[in-house]
């Protein structure tokens, strides 16, 4: 059998500490799905390399998603998007003449 040295699994368990998941607070063996139950309110965990341990509360899926992913919250940068191919005299592009009018045919 081919075991991963021990070495590598600590580096891989480390890498995942402080990752943080949100809980569905239900009673019993309800559903525990996030889509199911979106008002539902959640506890935020935080895993610490061993087990999972609280670290917060959220009243919704909403608000959980807001601790969970705080960089979606952040705006968009605005303004003009630049474009990725702009004109110019590529291998694949034919040359213009001087004499074109842009639209195929020569002016005369």
């Amino acid at each position: 059998m081919d075991d991963e040295p021990l070495k590598d699994w600590a580096e891989r368990r480390d890498a995942k500490i402080g990752r943080l998941r949100a809980v569905p607070v239900v009673s019993g063996d309800g559903p525990r799905a996030s889509h199911l139950n979106p008002d539902a309110p959640r506890a935020v965990e935080r895993w610490n390399g061993h087990v999972w341990e609280p670290y917060g509360f959220a009243a919704n899926l909403a608000e959980a998603k807001a601790i969970l992913y705080p960089e979606a919250d952040e705006p968009k940068p605005t303004g003009p998007v630049p474009k990725p191919l702009g004109s110019g005299t590529g291998k694949h592009r034919k040359p213009r003449s001087p004499t074109s009018d842009g639209g195929g045919r020569t002016q005369g």
